[in-house]
Formats: C-alpha cells, sequence, structure tokens
C-alpha cells in the first residue's frame, strides 16, 4: 500500500504542466524528446547566492553568444543541496550539432571552459542523464514551462523484465485519471544514457505550492474511476513492476537559467531579476573572452 500511496500521490497532482521546452523559444513548441538533466551537488554553505554567482558566468557566456539553445536551473527543496538544469532537444542528432557548435565557436567554449572551473570550487560532484519522452505513458503533456515555479520529480525504478506490466500500470494510470481527474497533466521519460536501466521518470510541474495542497485529494476520485477491480489490479501491477520510487520537489531558479527572451517578456518580475553579481576568479592571461 506504500508504494500505491507513493504512486497515487504521484500522479492525482492537478497541474498545469508536466514536461519542458527549454531548448524552445515559442509556447507553441513541440514536447521535447531528448532531455538531458546535468545534476550538481553543492557544498556545504556554497549554495544560495555562491552557487548563482558562479551559475551566472554560463548565463552571461550564453546571452553573450545570442547561442539558440535554452535550459532550466532549479535548486532541491528536499533531499541533498543540489542543483538541476534541464536542457531539451529535438532529437540525438540535434544534441550533438549543438555540441558540436559549441566546440567550433572559440570564444563561447572559452567562457564555459572559464565558468565550469569556478562553479567547480562550489560543487561536491555532478553528474548527467539522458532521457527519452514516452508519449503514450503521458497524459495532456503541455510544453511552455514560463509560468511554472516549482518541478516535482518521480524516479520509478522497473523490475527487470516486468516491462510489460509497468506498460499496463501507467495506462491504467492514465486512464484512470482521464477520466476521475480531468484537469490532471504529466510527462514520463525514461532514462536511456547515464543511470541504471528501467529508471522511468514522471516530471510534474506546478505555478504554486498550492496545487501541491489540491491534488492530495485527488486519490478517491481516481478509485472511483477505475472501480473496485481497477485498485485490485492497479495494486498488483505496482507489487510486480515497480522496485522503488523516490520522490523530490525543486524550485525554479532564474539566476541560474537561460530562458528565451519570450519568457522574460512575458514575466519580467521572475525571469529578469536583478542579476546576481559574477563569481570573481582570475581569467587567463590570454583569454579575454573568458572574463565575466
Amino acid at each position: 500500500m506504500r508504494k500505491v500511496s507513493k504512486f497515487m500521490l504521484g500522479v492525482s497532482l492537478t497541474v498545469t504542466c508536466a514536461c519542458l521546452s527549454a531548448a524552445q523559444d515559442s509556447p507553441s513548441a513541440s514536447i521535447p524528446k531528448i532531455l538531458e538533466i546535468q545534476r550538481e551537488y553543492v557544498k556545504p554553505g556554497k549554495s544560495g547566492l555562491a552557487h548563482q554567482k558562479s551559475e551566472s558566468l554560463f548565463t552571461q557566456a550564453m546571452s553573450r553568444a545570442k547561442w539558440p539553445t535554452y535550459y532550466i536551473g532549479m535548486t532541491s527543496l528536499s533531499g541533498k543541496s543540489r542543483a538541476l538544469f534541464f536542457t531539451s532537444f529535438s532529437s540525438f542528432d540535434a544534441w550533438e550539432k549543438d555540441s558540436a557548435a559549441v566546440a567550433k565557436n572559440a570564444t563561447l567554449s572559452a567562457a564555459l571552459d572559464h565558468a565550469s572551473m569556478v562553479d567547480g570550487e562550489l560543487l561536491d560532484e555532478a553528474d548527467q542523464g539522458i532521457f527519452v519522452f514516452h508519449d503514450e505513458m503521458s497524459l495532456r503533456p503541455k510544453p511552455d514551462l514560463s509560468a511554472m515555479r516549482f518541478m516535482e520529480l518521480i524516479v520509478f525504478k522497473v523490475r527487470p523484465g516486468k516491462e510489460k506490466e509497468w506498460s499496463e500500470l501507467v495506462k491504467l494510470a492514465k486512464d484512470g485519471y482521464e477520466k476521475g481527474v480531468p484537469d490532471s497533466h504529466w510527462g514520463m521519460f525514461e532514462q536511456v544514457f547515464g543511470g541504471e536501466g528501467g529508471t522511468y521518470l514522471l516530471l510534474i510541474a506546478h505555478k504554486s505550492l498550492s496545487e501541491v495542497d489540491k491534488g492530495l485529494g485527488n486519490d478517491k476520485q481516481f478509485a472511483d474511476a477505475v472501480g473496485e477491480g481497477g485498485m485490485k489490479k492497479f495494486s498488483e501491477l505496482i507489487a510486480a513492476s515497480v522496485e522503488s520510487t523516490q520522490q523530490q520537489l525543486f524550485a525554479f531558479d532564474a539566476h541560474m537559467s537561460y530562458a528565451p527572451e519570450a519568457w522574460s517578456k512575458s514575466d519580467p518580475d521572475f525571469w529578469k531579476p536583478k542579476a546576481a553579481a559574477p563569481a570573481k576568479a582570475k581569467p587567463a592571461a590570454d583569454d579575454k573572452a573568458a572574463k565575466p
């Protein structure tokens, strides 16, 4: 029942958006097929303003280059102190071309290398994961995150050899919430590189945490929609297919995000905050481009 409760909590939240368009400049952009998540574990006492300052070197470098690929930064409200950076691409080919273009841009590459050196002094650890979007496992996903302020991440570890049961479980959840909780939305991504096989990431974005309060009451609506037999099947599928779950909450951080200009225009108070003072570090004598 514990696993049932965790799963239902995750998918029952009535939210406005559940997936990302960080690499797109238009609210009508398509749902990203490839999601890159960079994770930085910050040293004790180095989060907050200190980390914002070092991250400002990255955003300034991207802004000066007028780079067309955007990303969203967010900081943890649960678990260990860390930051996530979400970048989306339409394909692996698009990701490759973006990386190649950065490498060919000597000025941008030098600035990013310098920023990485400064930022690295604040970190205990960093890693990266690559995820692919599953439309058939998502419910009414919407691509625009410009009005969102919080992100809930629910990680599911599926038991080896139980993909069929997992797919049935998600379909049952999707059908139940589509009928019983018509305002619900989510996006499902599968990790394909940088982690264990069978890892799925359910993303739920919130305009405010009041949406979490509202969503906590939706379990009954779901249960009524699937019926007693459906709930029994739901419990059986969870026991058969889900090895573990983990739920975390993050807050968007505009200082750490390189957001599209359209977002800044739609909500300048949030997406164009007073700039954090850049981190101070002595650049190489022959590296003028690396100056913040």
